[in-house]
This record gives structure tokens, C-alpha cells and sequence, in this order.
């Protein structure tokens, strides 16, 4: 049995309650990742993903690694999930470890971050390819999390579905909304 608070953090209880929206994520989970390439057929990456409280519990950071089926590091990187309480607002950052970028995620300009039922919704602009990103985050809690993606190129009025990852807990820590 792992030590939840060791290895997680722990929720601040002065922390908005909104940071409660992205709980779920915290805890060690193993990812199918699913990528739709050029030619339209779906090549599938293994990945972990790995939530922790961070900053006193004020903010949830989640570690993401994606391997190749030679097992070569293809994707690793950091998400950041703060909440601004004053602006009611919440500020969502990708920091691409292996291009030294960072990423906002849901800037207002796209809509921000927004709910619906079970789903998190946010758009942005990635900044690799240039083009619009429409992610959706699903949680069917205890268990499991699909995490989808659109693109939309420049001066298209279609999305176009590219990502799905499907994430399973791989440990038997509890997670921090039913704690």
C-alpha cells in the first residue's frame, strides 16, 4: 500500500473548492493513447500519467510520459492546474519538457475552461503545429478517465477528431474527492 499524502500531496482545505473539479486526476494511472495520423489510420502509444497536489495543495500538477513501440520517450511534459478565485477563472499550462515550451491551455480568447456533466472542455492554440485544439477530459469516477482531442486548421470550420487516451488507476490509492 502506497502513502497517498507521500506520494500525492494532499488537498489544502483552504484551497477554492473549485480545485475539487480536477481531484480525480490525482493518483498514478497507465494510458492507451491513440493518435490519428496523416493518411487517417490510428497508430496506439503507451503512456503513464502520474497527479499530484502541489503548492500546499493550492494546485494539481500532472506528469505525462508517452513512449513509441520501441519504448522511446516521444511526449513528456508537466500540466499545471491553478484556480484564480478573484477572477473566477481557472489557468491550465502544458510544459513540453523535451521542446522547452510552455502552453496555456485554455485562454479566454478560446473560452477558457468549461464543464459539462462529467466532461472538462478547453481550447487552445498548439504551439508546434500552429493549429486549434479542442481537448475534452472525461471522468466516469472511480474509474476511468478518456481524454480526447479536435484540431481545427487555420480558417477551417470543422474539427477534426486526432487524440484519444484512455487511462486506467493503476494503484489502489484513493482518489482525493473521496478522501
Amino acid at each position: 500500500m502506497h502513502d497517498f499524502d507521500h506520494e500525492c500531496g494532499k488537498p489544502n482545505p483552504k484551497a477554492p473548492s473549485e480545485r475539487s473539479r480536477f481531484a480525480f486526476l490525482v493518483g498514478s494511472w497507465q494510458c492507451e493513447a491513440r493518435i490519428r495520423l496523416d493518411n487517417g489510420a490510428w497508430q496506439t502509444f503507451e503512456a503513464i500519467w502520474i497527479g499530484r497536489f502541489i503548492l500546499d495543495g493550492y494546485a494539481i500538477a500532472n506528469e505525462y510520459r508517452m513512449t513509441n513501440s520501441s519504448r522511446e520517450l516521444i511526449v513528456l511534459g508537466l500540466n499545471l492546474r491553478t484556480y484564480d478565485a478573484a477572477r473566477k477563472t481557472w489557468h491550465l499550462k502544458w510544459r513540453n519538457a523535451l521542446a522547452g515550451t510552455w502552453t496555456d491551455l485554455g485562454p479566454e480568447e478560446f473560452g477558457g475552461v468549461t464543464f459539462d456533466g462529467w466532461s472538462i472542455i478547453h481550447s487552445f492554440k498548439e504551439s508546434v503545429a500552429s493549429h486549434a485544439i479542442r481537448a475534452s477530459l472525461t471522468s466516469t469516477l472511480p474509474q476511468p478517465i478518456s481524454r480526447g482531442a479536435e484540431e481545427k486548421s487555420d480558417g477551417a470550420n470543422v474539427w477534426s477528431e486526432f487524440m484519444i487516451i484512455e487511462a486506467q488507476r493503476t494503484n489502489e490509492w484513493e482518489t482525493a474527492t473521496n478522501r
